[in-house]
């Protein structure tokens, strides 16, 4: 099967290069048994990706289920996933199938992998393995025959580097990867879709289909989406249902799109809707920092490995050698610190990072421990939100199932 007809089977729209490649790629791998990660943005479609490989492999006749491990509380995902026996943990009134013993013989999808718990992590891999896998409160190992496909929208590389994700199980889920592009690298792709959506929302409204100006197109073409298709989905419905023009222009569509979005560079500002409102402007400005820092300490090791593979022209070595001998001796890069107790007293750079001997007291009543700061961010935001842990999930960017684990962590 080529790769239109895929998207036409499986309401897949859009003509760019790198979407058309994740396809190529799916289409490959399904025949085979491999185990697949499917990484991307939220909102990005990364939920067809699974149902390509299972349709197009010689699982297609056998069960499929999608799972999603954000959305499985922590106490009772190893029960799901695996099983249990009859009396294994409070109210296990009857032994229970888990989702690898039901579809054995076919394929599963667990998205949102990156949640998992580090023991169900080990149990995962076990199977990735052996295929075997014990029932919660049993002691016969059982065998299945299943086809795992992951997503993640998380940098599950960070995540290992955190500790928060098993190396090994990284590198076994992600023997082929296959990256779905966010909405804003498929920029060719934007008005097609805006306009499917809208054609498919007149008819479900029964009313005239939108009409989009020049100036509106290169609106929506210029906008980052960082909801994905999904936000442009909500978009078109939102415009659909409430303008009586069906003549729509830039003007009219700004009226739907938040103005902070549209500017993808960082603002400091106080805004309750966003994770960093908890935030004081020097936490902040701190966080920019060491995230800089990271960035440089990559881009010095590309061009020093550039380096020593000869992969730099020589006219590129001579034109820019002032800056390469910078990077090499290391003597005139501004020095940003991991931690801010180890800035001295007179910091680099003044504007941004003041000196602790200039404000003593300050640094006494701040604490700097990271789990202090997350606790006290996990307090405010349950404080504004009335206690409610789904609110201020979604405020700190986490899921509900790790706010809770975090809230038992800290005894909140």
């Amino acid at each position: 099967m080529d790769i239109q007809a895929i998207k036409q089977r499986f309401g897949i729209i859009g003509h760019s290069p790198r979407l058309d490649r994740a396809i190529d790629v799916a289409r490959q791998v399904a025949p085979t048994d491999i185990t697949v990660l499917i990484t991307g943005e939220s909102g990005t479609g990364k939920e067809a990706f699974p149902k390509i490989i299972h349709q197009l492999s010689a699982r297609k006749h056998g069960p499929y289920i999608a799972v999603n491990c954000g959305a499985i509380p922590e106490g009772t995902i190893d029960s799901e996933l695996f099983g249990h026996e009859k009396g294994s943990f409070t109210g296990a009134h009857d032994a229970r199938k888990g989702y690898f013993e039901v579809v054995n013989g076919g394929t599963i999808f667990l998205d949102e992998v990156a949640e998992l718990p580090l023991l169900t992590q080990v149990r995962l891999l076990r199977i990735l393995e052996t295929g075997e896998f014990i029932k919660v409160g049993a002691s016969r190992v059982l065998k299945t025959d299943v086809r795992v496909v992951a997503a993640t929208n998380v940098n599950l590389q960070e995540a290992v580097s955190a500790g928060r994700f098993r190396e090994d199980l990284y590198y076994r889920l992600s023997t082929v990867p296959i990256h779905v592009p966010p909405l804003r690298e498929r920029k060719e792709d934007i008005i097609m879709l805006f306009k499917k959506f809208s054609s498919d929302f007149a008819e479900k409204y029964r009313m005239p289909p939108l009409q989009l100006s020049y100036d509106a197109e290169q609106l929506l073409i210029n906008h980052r989406w960082s909801g994905n298709v999904r936000q442009l989905k909500n978009l078109a419905e939102q415009v659909s249902v409430i303008e009586r023009d069906r003549h729509l222009t830039s003007d009219t569509l700004r009226r739907y799109l938040p103005d902070e979005a549209i500017n993808p560079l960082p603002v400091l500002f106080n805004d309750p809707n966003t994770s960093t409102s908890g935030m004081s402007e020097r936490e902040i400005l701190y966080k920019l920092l060491f995230e800089m820092r990271r960035d440089i300490t990559k881009i010095k090791k590309i061009i020093m490995q550039m380096l020593e593979d000869g992969q730099l022209s020589r006219s590129f070595q001579e034109e820019h050698a002032h800056l390469i001998d910078k990077i090499a001796s290391d003597r005139e890069l501004p020095q940003v610190y991991d931690d801010p107790m180890d800035v001295p007293g007179k910091a680099a750079d003044h504007d941004l990072v003041e000196s602790y001997e200039e404000e003593p007291h300050e640094v006494e009543e701040e604490s700097l421990s990271i789990q202090e700061k997350q606790k006290d961010l996990i307090e405010k935001a349950l404080q504004r939100h009335g206690g409610r842990r789904k609110k201020a999930a979604q405020e700190l960017g986490i899921s509900e199932r790790t706010l809770y684990r975090k809230i038992k962590e800290y005894k909140i």
